[in-house]
């Protein structure tokens, strides 16, 4: 059975595009890719008639915001909040508040911890500390397009267990530096301003990075298979072409590599960890406070190393130990396993067709009840 969404193109601030969950009821609005090879929602605009379809509101089971927050919040902590697309968005709410029915906000991108002044939603994050989640708060995954369709012909090569394993990294990672350090100092400043308190650094990222690549280099338990940028390919330039060679070289350092380095980034979530997924290889997590989707339905370390921040100093060690326990053929199951993780839950389809999950948290403000309970898919 499908689940019935509403929204309204009366409350989607002017130039800016739907959340994906709307792009196949809204197809006018869809903005054209930034990156024009990438299709990231092409299977999931064909599928969506089998999960979701759009009704009035009083027939709806949820209402979604027509917006995703970041396009009203903005992309960093430089960005200022679009005031009139927010009151907008606040409007909206409150339309919902009046009808009784759950409303569903969207909020991706590195800032999508933060709270948004709209209460009694059920917040889908892309990043959260777990240290500070809040019973409405739940995970979605960064999508991407698929890369094995898209870079290997649609066939994945399962490598084989050798002795050593082999841990790659294709990305950015900076040394520190007086201008992030000088940086870091005036987000502090700013987020004290705003809230009282001192925000976590969105350079976090960058610096443990940094380190773990050169604990790897420095032993000699593994094998490294690292390509070090001191830029992002995909966030400087117009050039298309650069920037699709880039992501082929990307996906050929997987491919090349037994597991892969997954750390947060500016916001507190591993975008390398879908991708990593996606291409069937075995990521190394390393937990900072995080959240990850659908966490009471996938048990997060039979896919992954994974490495509490405090154990970063081993790394290595814990690499080679947890390699060591794996049979042959348990290592190309895992690598398998991993894919279908993706496939099933993690694609934009995937995590839509198990979208009535997080709608079982919610509970109905008028009975008690919690919605969704008749809408199963598995």
């Amino acid at each position: 059975m499908k689940l019935k969404i509403y929204s309204d193109r009366q409350f989607l601030p002017e130039g800016m595009p739907p959340d994906p969950i709307l792009y196949p009821f809204w197809r006018e609005f869809i903005p054209n890719q930034q990156y024009s090879w990438i299709k990231t929602y092409d299977r999931y605009i064909e599928d969506s008639g089998l999960i979701f379809e759009i009704t009035s509101l009083d027939e709806a089971d949820f209402a979604v915001m027509p917006a995703n927050w970041r396009t009203i919040r903005g992309d960093n902590w430089r960005c200022k909040v679009n005031k009139q697309a927010q009151d907008l968005c606040i409007k909206f709410a409150k339309k919902i508040e009046g009808s009784g029915k759950s409303l569903v906000v969207f909020f991706s991108g590195d800032c999508s911890d933060e709270d948004i002044p709209i209460k009694n939603s059920l917040m889908i994050r892309q990043g959260l500390y777990r240290s500070h989640r809040k019973q409405n708060d739940c995970i979605m995954p960064a999508f991407i397009e698929d890369l094995v369709h898209y870079y290997l012909q649609g066939q994945i090569s399962f490598r084989k267990k050798t002795d050593k394993p082999v841990v790659g990294f294709c990305g950015l990672a900076k040394r520190d530096s007086w201008a992030r350090r000088l940086k870091t100092f005036l987000y502090h400043g700013l987020t004290f301003t705003k809230s009282g308190q001192f925000g976590i650094s969105p350079y976090k990222g960058e610096i443990l990075r940094t380190k773990v690549l050169g604990l790897f280099n420095d032993s000699s338990l593994v094998d490294t298979n690292f390509i070090v940028r001191d830029n992002s390919v995909f966030l400087s330039g117009d050039n298309q072409i650069q920037k699709q060679n880039a992501r082929y070289e990307f996906v050929k350092n997987m491919q090349e590599s037994d597991y892969i380095i997954n750390c947060r980034g500016s916001g507190n979530y591993s975008h390398r960890l879908i991708e990593t997924l996606c291409c069937g290889r075995i990521p190394i997590f390393i937990d900072t406070d995080c959240v990850l989707p659908y966490d009471s339905a996938i048990n997060w370390k039979n896919y992954c190393i994974w490495v509490e921040e405090k154990e970063v100093p081993f790394i290595a060690e814990k690499v080679l130990d947890f390699h060591s326990q794996l049979s042959s053929q348990e290592f190309i199951d895992l690598q398998y396993e991993c894919r279908k993780l993706w496939k099933e839950w993690l694609s934009p389809e995937g995590f839509y067709k198990h979208f009535y999950r997080y709608l079982q948290q919610v509970q109905d403000n008028r009975n008690g009840l919690i919605i969704a309970n008749k809408y199963q898919y598995l």
